[in-house]
């Protein structure tokens, strides 16, 4: 809600907004939000006005689930196999989808029109490129699954969050044009995540792929200055490269820096004042 005491801890650690997205337990999630986080306002009054329109993608071990014991083998994919067939064959139906809906829209005579589908509508936006994807992602085979089931269907994938083996697959990523939201240096929590490395944000954008640094945990997601300054620290990245990531990269994927993301006339006023160089541990936002 929008006063959630989270939302004002986030704020006193000079984070002025956030995508929202749910957990990762399907290939194919629900549509997510942009809000800022605008403290005592009704929660219709968080979102960030005329955003573009982002949906969650999951990828991995969460997607398929067959590790977590024998009361979670009862559902489809159980494999990683199984999740890209999920994919295509949801991307085909929608496919198809719009084509029912152009025959019928183009009929000079109308009849019974196709059965409406708020699942294959959603999914006819991404293949329209108006909505876009924010993808769970870790190891590099499944990177590289996604990226080809959009080149399948002649869209892009917008963002790989997490992405800890991006430094693996960079080209292929630079050459679909996606964005990487990476953790800074937080793994260790399942297998699938062995080959992640502190490198991993630098060596994405010195390939030049437009990288920010996120977190999902609330205690984190507040101190994303101190995220970003293990940048310069791992990868040598400079100061302004590592301040970027936090600021004008996250904005430019999540389509919204004609608006914020960077001190400039014309937009929102999105300020933090810092007491300190805010890469320093010792920076405290003063006000947001």
């Amino acid at each position: 809600s929008c006063d959630d005491i989270n939302i004002y801890r986030q704020l006193a650690g000079g984070v002025i907004g956030a995508q929202l997205l749910h957990g990762s337990a399907n290939p194919i999630g629900g549509q997510s939000a942009l809000v800022k986080f605008r403290w005592g306002y009704t929660p219709e009054k968080m979102k960030i006005e005329g955003a573009d329109g982002f949906i969650k993608f999951a990828l991995g071990e969460n997607v398929k689930q067959s590790n977590w014991g024998d009361r979670s083998r009862i559902r489809y994919p159980q494999t990683r196999m199984g999740v890209e067939q999920t994919y295509y064959n949801y991307f085909t139906k929608a496919r198809e989808y719009q084509k029912q809906w152009g025959t019928y829209n183009a009929a000079k005579v109308k009849g019974v029109s196709p059965r409406r589908d708020i699942e294959l509508d959603a999914l006819s936006e991404i293949l329209n490129k108006k909505r876009f994807i924010t993808c769970h992602s870790y190891v590099q085979s499944e990177i590289n699954m996604l990226m080809h089931v959009a080149d399948s269907f002649n869209f892009k994938v917008n963002t790989f969050t997490h992405i800890l083996e991006g430094y693996k697959v960079a080209d292929k990523m630079k050459a679909h044009g996606v964005n990487a939201s990476t953790f800074a240096d937080w793994w260790a929590y399942k297998y699938e995540v062995i080959d992640a490395i502190p490198y991993n944000a630098a060596i994405l954008t010195k390939v030049g792929i437009n990288t920010a640094i996120n977190s999902d945990d609330a205690e984190m997601a507040r101190r994303l200055n101190q995220e970003a300054a293990k940048a310069v620290k791992y990868g040598a990245l400079s100061e302004s490269e590592a301040w970027k990531m936090v600021t004008i990269n996250p904005a430019k994927m999540l389509h919204i820096d004609n608006r914020t993301g960077s001190i400039k006339t014309g937009k929102d006023a999105d300020v933090v004042v810092w007491s300190d160089n805010p890469l320093s541990i010792y920076a405290k936002a003063e006000k947001t």
